[in-house]
């Protein structure tokens, strides 16, 4: 039986967690040292310069939260700065397209790096490690080179419709980051290539040594202001010296007997919870896993999630978020009763446009039962890197509603809402289930279907993970390649639209460990390079 379990998108990472496992480390050990190899091996997913969400169970110690590290906009942002370049919203809600992209690539795309701190934050409160222990084999991967793998050559070669930057331009965003993962002709590396990263080697050495507070208010720290006062970046000083991460207790809902915890605002736990409440008011396994019936009811609930979230959900710290209300039972009775009448809801959208998912997952179990699932990203690469540091910022101000006066606009210290919902649930008061994923507006649809393929449908982690997914956070029903043409032709009869996809596996990435009476069993997502390794 194994004593601890790691899952991650990288094998790179998952060796680097499962070697700390074996090392005496814990749960939380294993997920930092996990984390920051994703950052040096999958770099425009995950970065030092990041954002993100851990939820944390360490039942001996009595801990249950969430460390809440999301990005927030610089203090120079005013609710005003973007509203005459305005384009589009992106069909599903992640985003808006501005004239000259500025918000999406760029100095002016930099929201407030949180990740590294984080990662100190949560070893110091719960691990038994150091930062400067934990980092060295990200180090090792910097200075020896990685391979280029199949999901990460994917995303360099994807280009997105509605108007957003073709993901070329990241590796382009800047000189420095150019050097780095380009061929001097200004090419793509091939896949199975080696990547190099001295300058991030080096950055690393210099957190290794001085600390994570050097970052922000040291000489990495005096670099990282002095390139953004150069180029028109937003980021301050007084930015960087202020980032901490927040604890926050988590939400909970009651599902079929089980105890499910998520992230709260603004992360998107509670888009999972009021979804499995909704959902809790139908037998959705006597209507057949991805049958007609299955996918109206679960789209529909999840359109109306999505409705909610865009009028109500944002930086709990600027807008009264009514989570008593949106996690109700007899508000969710309400919302059911709708879908069983066969009224459908409407998402409304500025105009169309396309997510982006730049973001990763890890989960992690100990041998005493210490749990982590974390979910950590860039939000959108800004393609930015600074000369000789090595990592890419994160592009989080994408995200933000360039239109005052709404739940997402502008303000200076406001974190955008994300859709990470690292998730864990419970049954007779213990972990059974640790689940979450990477993957924008599609997380909590991902992480929902992963839930319900576990706790209505048996699945173990791996067919939970693997089963065909689908979304809906707009008008269209999007569908991946393996769910039957007649399932879809019957929803069309009714009305429905549909995109299907060519990919077999999409909408998130979801990544889980589930822990049963026989031991533990994990599912890497197979639309990503990763796996589940048993220490």
């Amino acid at each position: 039986m194994a004593n601890g379990m790691v899952c991650a998108p990288q094998p790179e990472a998952v060796e680097a967690g499962a070697m700390v496992l074996k090392a005496g480390g814990n749960a939380i050990d294993a997920a930092i040292a996990t984390a920051l190899v994703q950052t040096a091996v999958d770099p425009f997913m995950s970065g030092i310069a990041g954002f993100g969400e851990l939820h944390v169970v360490m039942p001996k110690a009595g801990v249950h939260q969430c460390l809440q590290f999301h990005a927030r906009a610089p203090g120079a942002v005013t609710p005003d700065m973007w509203q005459d370049k305005l384009i589009a919203e992106c069909e599903d809600g992640f985003g808006f397209i501005l004239e000259g992209r500025i918000n999406e690539i760029g100095y002016q795309s930099i929201a407030t790096p949180q990740s590294l701190r984080a990662y100190d934050t949560a070893l110091k409160k719960w691990g038994t490690m150091s930062l400067g222990e934990l980092i060295q084999p990200a180090i090792g991967y910097l200075e020896n080179g990685w391979m280029i793998r199949p999901h990460v050559r994917r995303f360099w070669e994807q280009e997105e419709p509605g108007g957003r930057v073709g993901h070329l331009e990241y590796l382009r965003g800047s000189p420095a980051t150019a050097k780095i993962y380009l061929n001097a002709d200004g090419s793509m590396k091939p896949m199975g290539g080696i990547i190099k990263n001295p300058d991030m080697a080096k950055t690393y050495r210099r957190i290794a040594e001085a600390g994570a507070d050097d970052f922000y208010e040291g000489e990495l720290a005096a670099k990282i202001v002095a390139d953004m006062e150069a180029n028109g970046g937003l980021i301050s000083a007084e930015d960087l010296k202020t980032t901490m991460p927040q604890d926050a207790d988590v939400l909970w809902t009651d599902y079929r007997g089980y105890q499910v915890a998520s992230s709260p605002p603004p992360g998107g736990g509670i888009m999972v919870l009021q979804m499995l409440n909704i959902l809790e008011n139908f037998d959705l396994k006597a209507m057949g896993h991805n049958s007609p019936e299955y996918i109206r009811t679960v789209a529909e609930a999840m359109k109306i999630s999505t409705v909610d979230k865009d009028n109500h959900v944002g930086d709990p710290r600027f807008v009264d978020v009514p989570v008593e209300h949106l996690l109700s039972k007899d508000y969710a009775k309400e919302l059911a009763d709708r879908i069983k009448s066969g009224v459908k809801t409407h998402v409304p959208r500025l105009q169309k446009g396309e997510d982006q998912k730049e973001t990763t997952q890890l989960c992690t179990v100990d041998n005493q039962g210490n749990c982590v699932s974390m979910t950590h990203s860039l939000g959108m690469p800004s393609g930015v890197t600074t000369e000789g540091l090595g990592f890419v910022y994160n592009g989080c101000m994408g995200v933000f509603d360039p239109r005052p006066g709404r739940t997402g606009s502008l303000a200076p210290g406001k974190s955008r809402f994300s859709s990470m919902a690292p998730t864990v649930v419970f049954k007779n008061g213990k972990p059974m289930l640790l689940i979450g994923a990477p993957g924008g507006t599609y997380i909590a649809m991902g992480v929902l279907q992963g839930i319900l393929n576990v706790l209505d449908f048996n699945m173990d982690a791996q067919q939970a993970v693997s089963a065909p997914r689908f979304s809906a956070t707009s008008d269209i029903i999007e569908i991946v390649n393996r769910i039957p043409r007649f399932v879809q032709a019957e929803l069309e009869a009714d009305g429905y639209k549909f995109r299907r996809y060519a990919l077999n596996f999409h909408f998130a990435g979801v990544h889980a460990i589930r822990i049963t009476e026989n031991g533990l069993d994990g599912g890497a997502d197979p639309g990503r390079d990763g796996m589940a390794m048993a220490v």
